[in-house]
């Protein structure tokens, strides 16, 4: 070891020694992080950066070789032999090809020490080919002990280095990896150079110019280190590249691609951190489950690209309503969940209001405004819930009670709602399973002249009779129906059915089918109208369709365009429950309907309340001054139809003038009954098929 010392600092430019130490260290760490990406990939990806890792290991070495070589004065003149000294460039380059290629072959330490090994050999290969290319004018020895002790130092320190590189999994262990590496080439050389002695011949001077073998090392050195930096600059713009990529697979898949909000995969890891926290500190989390009421609707009506524009400006919404501790993710479809932290009533109050406020404010999409709406479950954890999973299902049921109740948006879960809800989620089923069975009853309801008593036609109502539960009021029915979208589905049948019953009637009675709103606000209706009369081959004028006025004025304009649409090919249109909700004059300006329904709920008043008979007279009046025939719902005494009588009032329905009910139980030996002065008589009639309505 001594002598080793002494060699380098007796017989070196300490300076050129350093440099080729730099170039030794640097390119030895290059050379670690070029082969980690070659240990990581596979086929000719795979091969191009062993062959990059082995052109900077060939460089880096046999640069310090000679960096080191250029750095050693024999007392005699030098000189260079230009083929042995390509050659070992190559030995050097090929033999680290092999050799990284060799330790990333298999599994297990073997290969690692095996290739390091080889790599040992290459560089004690390349160090004394060069040696061969040093001409020296003088009498070359060799000490035999040295010069195998330095091909030993080689071959267990490359082994070592390599067997570091393949089995590091950490920084720390590459860069041990790098730093024995630089031992086992700075050993080899220096060792090697202990074992070469020299008799000079001549006199060193007129022969050798130190300056120039000066700028050669320089030449030497910066050359290494450009082949060193390519390597790893395409290692660097690699991992930039693959970082991106990573980053961009990691957007998709923890993001939702439409509104860029986090994904379900993404919620579910928030929302495991965020019970983690809560069971350590105490605290308390809100679960909110917000589902969109009308979005199958304005898919169906507007086309998907508008139900598209909705979810991305709902998402935009939310995320501007955040604040510190706040989530919201997409869930999929028209599904949203939030993670609140409920610090305090008023804090997850506060929280709820902002996004039943993001909900319900109109989108104003091309020249229309849709209105969303949303229902929304909230469950506490761990108040309502122990488990992720029983509080996601537990916001779930709290979301599908508010669906269920008109009345609120928000939901806070309960116990008991399980039952409930599942209750409610087994009826949708049910009622899915009736349409298909024909398990629905046919009834109706006679409509009369006031006046005369005379059979003016029939409301066609649809009746549920479920084999365990017995009759289901369309008021629960319809409404779990317009939800789960079946409603279009029932009320094409409904149509279709009803049309087709009323083609064999004599005396050719109109029937009256109600819509719902989710019918009204299908783009297709009047086309399926047109398509079912001609199908069933009704006149136009028997067939009357009943709408609120609440279903108008979700989207006034393009409703009536529909209803104009409709009314073209002459079926005549009724305003229902007329006294309720909105009864604005505007509509009846703007629309020319052919019959006022008045609302049931004043007749059951007009015997005590003076105010019921009021309105009463001023709809009445109304309708006389627009020339709009008035029927009035819900008759149930003679006095009642006296009154209205008496008022002028055109058409009754109800009770007292007939219930409800199954064609058979309504016919009389085969004739209809008709009210005449408030006496039955028998109107031939032959008995029709199948009669079917949406309403309660």
């Amino acid at each position: 070891m001594m002598l080793v010392m002494a060699c380098i600092g007796g017989k070196h430019n300490i300076w050129l020694v350093l440099l080729a130490a730099f170039v030794c260290v640097s390119g030895s760490w290059a050379i670690f992080r070029l082969f980690q990406r070659a240990a990581t990939t596979t086929g000719p990806e795979k091969i191009g950066w062993h062959f990059l890792t082995a052109t900077a290991a060939g460089s880096a070495i046999w640069c310090t070789h000679f960096i080191a070589m250029l750095a050693y004065d024999p007392g005699a003149p030098v000189a260079f032999d230009a083929v042995l000294t390509i050659v070992s460039l190559l030995v050097a380059i090929g033999g680290a090809l092999v050799s990284f290629v060799i330790a990333t072959s298999g599994s297990g330490r073997l290969p690692s020490i095996v290739g390091g090994s080889l790599l040992g050999v290459s560089i004690a290969a390349m160090h004394y080919t060069g040696m061969f290319a040093y001409r020296v004018q003088g009498i070359v020895d060799w000490d035999m002990t040295y010069l195998m002790a330095s091909i030993v130092l080689s071959v267990v320190l490359s082994a070592v280095s390599l067997h570091l590189a393949v089995n590091g999994k950490f920084n720390r262990r590459l860069a041990a990896a790098s730093g024995v590496l630089a031992l086992a080439i700075v050993s080899l050389h220096f060792t090697g150079m202990t074992a070469f002695k020299i008799t000079p011949l001549s006199t060193a001077g007129a022969f050798t110019d130190h300056a120039a073998l000066q700028a050669m090392a320089l030449a030497i050195a910066l050359v290494g280190m450009i082949v060193v930096g390519t390597g790893l600059v395409s290692y660097l713009i690699d991992d930039r590249t693959r970082a991106d990529s990573y980053q961009r697979l990691r957007q998709m898949a923890m993001n939702d691609n439409l509104t860029g909000l986090p994904n379900r995969a993404s919620f579910n890891d928030r929302l495991d951190r965020e019970i983690r926290a809560a069971g350590n500190t105490g605290n308390r989390i809100a679960l909110v489950c917000i589902d969109l009421d009308r979005f199958k609707e304005i898919n169906d009506v507007r086309g998907h690209s508008s139900g598209d524009e909705v979810l991305r400006t709902l998402a935009q919404r939310m995320s501007d309503l955040l604040h510190d501790g706040e989530f919201v993710a997409r869930l999929g479809g028209d599904e949203f969940a939030a993670i609140h932290h409920a610090h305090s009533g008023e804090a997850l109050n506060g929280f709820l209001a902002r996004i039943e406020t993001a909900m319900f404010k109109p989108i104003r999409i091309g020249d229309f405004d849709v209105n969303p709406g949303a229902s929304i479950g909230v469950a506490l954890y761990p108040d309502d819930a122990d488990t992720k999973e029983m509080l996601i299902n537990n916001a779930d049921l709290a979301m599908y009670r508010a669906k269920a109740d008109r009345t609120t948006a928000v939901c806070f879960y309960e116990q008991g709602m399980d039952e409930t809800v599942r209750a409610r989620r087994t009826l949708a089923g049910e009622l899915r399973e009736a349409l298909d069975n024909n398990e629905l009853d046919l009834y109706y309801q006679v409509q009369t002249a006031v006046s005369t008593g005379e059979v003016r036609g029939y409301e066609v109502l649809l009746r549920w009779k479920h084999p365990k539960h017995g009759f289901i009021p369309p008021s629960e029915f319809i409404p779990l129906a317009e939800e789960t979208g079946l409603i279009l589905q029932l009320g094409e049948w409904v149509l279709r059915r009803a049309c087709a019953a009323a083609t064999s009637w004599t005396p050719a009675y109109k029937i009256a089918v109600n819509l719902s709103p989710v019918q009204l606000s299908h783009a297709d209706l009047p086309k399926l109208i047109h398509e079912i009369l001609l199908e069933t081959q009704l006149p136009a004028s028997r067939l009357e369709l009943e709408l609120t006025e609440s279903t108008i004025i979700a989207d006034k304009v393009r409703t009536l365009h529909i209803l104009r649409q409709i009314k073209q090919l002459g079926v005549t249109i009724a305003l229902d429950d007329f006294g309720t909700g909105y009864s604005s004059l505007e509509t009846l300006r703007s629309f020319p309907f052919d019959t006022i329904k008045l609302d049931r709920s004043f007749m059951s008043e007009v015997e005590t309340s003076p105010q019921a008979k009021a309105i009463i007279r001023a709809v009445l009046a109304l309708g006389k001054s627009l020339s709009i025939p008035v029927l009035a719902e819900g008759i149930e005494t003679q006095s009642q139809l006296s009154l209205l009588d008496a008022e002028g009032c055109d058409a009754a329905q109800g009770f007292y003038l007939g219930r409800p009910a199954p064609l058979d139980q309504i016919m009389i030996s085969g004739q209809i009954s008709r009210i005449e002065d408030g006496i039955a008589a028998e109107v031939p009639l032959p008995q029709p098929t199948t009669i079917l309505a949406l309403s309660a």
